[in-house]
């Protein structure tokens, strides 16, 4: 039987994950083969459905699955935001529990299960994918929870997964709970799914009882809260062939790629910092503008970095503007990748730019800029170069934003060091940023202005 796998390591509380990081957490386990990655439900309508759509763009082996919160315009914002899914799906998910119905929802069993109907097949008008989570469904009564799983079914629900969220179950009496569900369900034409606390470090072992007694799904993370990614994986791998058990996952990739998002998220044992990542591999990692994309794409991968053909060219194209002026090591190789690689895709595009400057001269700036193929050029006068240029910018997007915030900062050392500028801009109260990495302070600089503009523009599209 081929088991599923519902990553849900993005949908953690309070996570501190940035824009880029949360791309790079999903591409990192679509390349592993999860069978779904999940988001959480949308509480910044813009923000989030960006990132939503941004994801999309990058993932199109893996179901994407948003939350849907507790209400219809909650279903609304999900759909909305998975238009460009290649393969959407919309997730419910309720308490089922009488104590979480009262406290969460401050429902009775009656209305919980109207809520039910409601919001799963609305869901299914906006996509042909929806999943039904009952939250606390161990705890839950079971008369009640029998209501509730077939509701959902009969609306439309094509996975349905009970969760035991107070991981009061051992395995024999997972077992038996999963067949009672099983039973229920006969007659539906729906997947089980499950997702186990590991509060009691028995989730994996639920997880493993539940799959060869019949779910075909279950959700994992990387920080083990539930049934942890590499350790469910690697059961499969080992134990799978004796009860006919088998997953997507690339297990060949399982190992590097598990650290590579636990690096990202800081769960990993022996975290180190990005300073001492890049001492760390500096191993003989020596390019000049002579070495062919193969070769500056091989360093990468020595840094940990895993990019798509389109990124990696993006990063061939920056390094070969660098190494015309100095040979790359390690930590330029690395700032290039975090400058150029798993970006918004730009409205604007810097063409080029002539900046003049002088203590007995105006500062001036020329810039051209490309949009949907065309070009556009804006010249300005301004309080130094900077000033200048950030205003010939605006002279040709047509548009003034608030500037937050402007740094500089050296990213390597010597003569020829690069620099990395950093640009905040506020738009309608929000604040965007951008970053450049580039050997000239001026390149840096518009870099960064442009990426935090066309954050807005793509946002505010």
């Amino acid at each position: 039987m081929k088991i599923k796998i519902a990553e849900r390591t993005l949908c953690r509380e309070n996570s501190l994950f940035s824009f880029k990081e949360k791309i790079e957490i999903s591409r990192q386990f679509e390349k592993l083969g999860v069978d779904a990655i999940e988001l959480p439900r949308i509480e910044n309508v813009k923000t989030d459905t960006l990132l939503i759509k941004t994801i999309a763009s990058f993932v199109k082996e893996s179901i994407i699955s948003v939350g849907a919160g507790m209400n219809a315009e909650g279903v609304e914002k999900a759909a909305s935001a998975l238009q460009t899914a290649k393969k959407p799906r919309i997730r419910v998910e309720l308490p089922v529990s009488t104590v979480g119905m009262e406290y969460v929802c401050h429902k009775k069993a009656n209305k919980m299960l109207e809520l039910i109907k409601e919001l799963v097949s609305l869901a299914k008008t906006k996509v042909e994918d929806v999943e039904f989570c009952a939250i606390d469904a161990t705890r839950a009564e079971k008369a009640e929870l029998k209501e509730f799983i077939i509701a959902a079914a009969d609306m439309g629900a094509n996975l349905i997964t009970v969760c035991d969220s107070a991981a009061l179950m051992m395995p024999d009496s997972f077992k038996e709970f999963i067949n009672e569900i099983k039973v229920i369900l006969a007659d539906k034409n729906v997947e089980i799914g499950v997702m186990c606390d590991n509060k009691n470090g028995l989730a994996a072992a639920n997880a493993i009882t539940a799959v060869t007694n019949g779910a075909n799904t279950v959700k994992t993370d990387v920080s083990g809260e539930i049934v942890p990614v590499e350790t469910f994986a690697g059961i499969i791998k080992n134990c799978g062939d004796n009860y006919d058990l088998t997953a997507n996952v690339k297990y060949t990739e399982l190992n590097r790629i598990i650290k590579q998002v636990n690096w990202i998220t800081g769960n990993a044992k022996n975290e180190k910092s990005a300073v001492t990542v890049a001492e760390t591999l500096d191993s003989g990692i020596k390019l000049d503008k002579n070495d062919e994309q193969s070769a500056v794409i091989t360093a990468v991968m020595k840094l940990g970095y895993d990019l798509s053909v389109e990124d990696s060219s993006k990063v061939y194209e920056e390094f070969l503007r660098v190494a015309e002026k100095k040979n790359v090591g390690a930590k330029e190789l690395d700032a290039i990748v975090a400058s150029v690689a798993l970006q918004v895709e730009p409205t604007y595009k810097l063409i080029n730019y002539v900046i003049n400057n002088g203590n007995i001269i105006s500062s001036t700036a020329q810039i051209t800029l490309e949009k949907a193929g065309e070009r556009m050029q804006g010249v300005s006068l301004g309080n130094g170069p900077v000033d200048a240029a950030f205003l010939a910018i605006e002279q040709i997007i047509g548009h003034h934003y608030e500037l937050d915030d402007f740094q500089i900062q050296s990213v390597t050392e010597g003569k020829e060091a690069m620099a990395k500028a950093l640009v905040k801009l506020r738009s309608g109260g929000k604040l965007y940023s951008g970053n450049g990495i580039s050997t000239d302070i001026m390149g840096a600089s518009i870099k960064a202005y442009l990426g935090a503009v066309n954050k807005i523009v793509y946002e505010e599209a």
